[in-house]
């Protein structure tokens, strides 16, 4: 059995839970190719990912002779094959929200696939996020190459699935892998009843720096951390408005924001507006030896988040035994227990927020080290990388060439 996974970009700093996914299946001596649609070195910051990098493909490397060439030997070598996977591509392409031509171009990247795979034996494919990849995974499957799996995140896939064609990427698959009940509720609804045996839960694991490191007692100093890309979804704005009460409020804290993103510029000038600057700092990238230390330097978590799937940063704050702040949507509720290892807000309400940050602050620490020890427990039984990992391989053992 030889596995090759197809991720969008790879590695990327925000998806370390593929690596190491891809690393606790390679430890079980099952030989694992990585493959990439694009390129995004000069992104990568941690070494993990850059010895990563250093061994995935990339199909857009070929530059548009070498998709051109692939598409034209796939087309006379497998005429049959490429009549269905044309059909399908024009099929999905007109309910797609970025056009005819651009899946078009996925074919095409699917033909250079198609023979990496072919030439390397692979056996299965499994993709990340169903999305861009999970359609060149798809038409691949179509052209005659191994059978495939997804692991679907949220909460792209569940905002649009019609627009991604998930319902044809469900069907065409071996099987689809959820991160967390939610998630597999998400599914369903964009399946056929007969589809259903197909859904599988397998968790996020966690890496084992977080889960295996000694106990930090929790610091005097009133800290909060927030870790996750500086976009729509996660919040950061409400956060800081929340930040902003209790900074009038005369009370003292700090906020730290690790990671950067497209709504930097905007928070910035917020900090600035509300005069939050004694009281919020910005790390941009971090490693993840750096995430960590943020983590155990901080008293709290605060993961404010609009849309998630269940998102890795809140296991490995409660791994190291930090109570999270966050909001009652997606798989969170499923992680993070009110009362017993953190607080939980209605997404979108700056009130409850400030109101949960409140209470954290007033909270002993003693009491704070008890809700983390609970949240410890409950992550060290459920998002262990390596077990999560063996279910993984006896999905692929089903489902291989």
């Amino acid at each position: 059995m030889k596995i090759a996974y197809l991720v969008n970009q790879y590695p990327k700093t925000s998806h370390s839970f593929i690596r190491r996914e891809i690393l606790a299946v390679e430890a079980t001596d099952v030989p694992v190719s990585r493959y990439s649609i694009r390129s995004i070195r000069a992104e990568v910051v941690d070494e993990a990912d850059q010895q990563e990098a250093n061994q995935t493909r990339y199909i857009l490397d070929a530059g548009a002779g070498g998709l051109l060439i692939n598409t034209v030997r796939v087309a006379v070598t497998r005429p049959v094959q490429f009549l269905r996977a044309v059909r399908l591509t024009w099929r999905i392409g007109r309910r797609s929200d970025r056009g005819l031509l651009l899946n078009f171009a996925y074919l095409a990247e699917a033909c250079v696939l198609l023979r990496w795979l072919e030439d390397s034996q692979i056996t299965h494919l499994h993709t990340h996020f169903g999305t861009n990849s999970a359609t060149v995974s798809m038409l691949c499957r179509v052209l005659g190459g191994p059978p495939y799996s997804i692991t679907v995140h949220g909460p792209e896939e569940f905002d649009k699935p019609t627009a991604i064609a998930l319902s044809e990427k469900i069907n065409h698959a071996a099987f689809v892998v959820a991160v967390c009940s939610f998630g597999k509720s998400q599914l369903y609804r964009w399946c056929d009843y007969p589809q259903w045996a197909k859904i599988q839960i397998i968790r996020c694991g966690v890496d084992e720096m977080f889960l295996a490191h000694a106990y930090v007692p929790i610091p005097a100093e009133p800290r909060f951390v927030c870790v996750g890309r500086l976009s729509e979804q996660k919040g950061h704005l409400m956060l800081l408005e929340a930040a902003g009460q209790l900074a009038a409020e005369g009370r003292s804290f700090k906020l730290v924001l690790v990671g950067d993103g497209p709504l930097r510029g905007q928070i910035e000038t917020l900090i600035q507006q509300a005069n939050l600057e004694k009281h919020v700092e910005i790390t941009g990238w971090a490693t993840n030896a750096q995430v960590k230390q943020h983590i155990l330097d901080a008293q709290v978590m605060v993961a404010p988040s609009f849309a998630e799937g269940l998102p890795v940063v809140i296991m490995e704050s409660l791994a190291l035994c930090r109570p999270v702040i966050s909001t009652y949507i997606a798989g969170i509720p499923e992680l993070v227990q009110p009362g017993k290892s953190g607080w939980l807000v209605p997404a979108g309400s700056v009130t409850e927020l400030a109101d949960a940050m409140r209470v954290a602050l007033q909270t002993p620490i003693d009491q704070l080290e008890q809700m983390g020890q609970t949240g410890a427990t409950l992550v060290a039984k459920n998002h262990n990388a390596v077990t999560e990992a063996t279910k993984l391989i006896q999905l692929f053992q089903l489902h291989t060439l």
